[in-house]
């Protein structure tokens, strides 16, 4: 398989983990640490089901693939991630040594890594990862851009039912 064959493949799952997310009413990120072709930690957006701000889809797999190998350096791994990471993320990314990490869509908002901030080439960053983004971004985007139109869709349901019911009630 070549490389562009393995991130594809491996961007697909970290779609697949996204999905749970968004079943979860969870923004749709999914990330997933590889390794000898292994997946050493996996892990979805939590932050509101877990209550913890800090529990994005990066973070909880890079604990789990440290916890996996009783090691926090996670050397000559590779993190997949559907979206461009945010400025926590990119800092625990350059924290764990992760030798590359590939993203799908970018986050014109919040993303740090070319978006906004380049965290990662920042020069008194103590540690160089290899980036790259744009695989099976269309995929990536459209599953964000699904679930908020979702959002959006059922905000303006509610809405209209409570004003039917205060029409109702006068």
């Amino acid at each position: 398989m070549t490389s562009s064959e393995d991130d594809e493949k491996w961007m697909s799952y970290a779609l697949l983990l996204a999905e749970k997310a968004a079943e979860h009413g969870e923004v749709p990120v999914g990330a997933v640490v590889v390794r000898d072709g292994k997946v050493l930690g996996e892990g979805w957006n939590k932050p509101i089901s877990g209550h913890d701000p800090s529990a994005h889809a990066e973070i909880i797999a890079l604990r789990e693939a440290a916890a996996n190998i009783a090691n926090y350096r996670l050397v000559d791994a590779t993190l997949y991630v559907t979206i461009e990471p945010c400025t926590m993320c990119a800092g625990a990314i350059v924290h764990s040594r992760v030798k590359r990490l590939v993203f799908g869509a970018t986050e014109p908002k919040a993303g740090a890594v070319i978006s906004n901030g380049q965290v990662l080439d920042q020069p008194w960053m103590n540690y160089r990862v290899h980036y790259q983004g744009g695989v099976l971004a269309e995929d990536c985007s459209g599953c964000i851009s699904a679930f908020f139109q979702r959002r959006r869709d059922e905000k303006k349901i509610a809405k209209r039912l409570k004003q039917q019911a205060g029409q109702s009630g006068s």
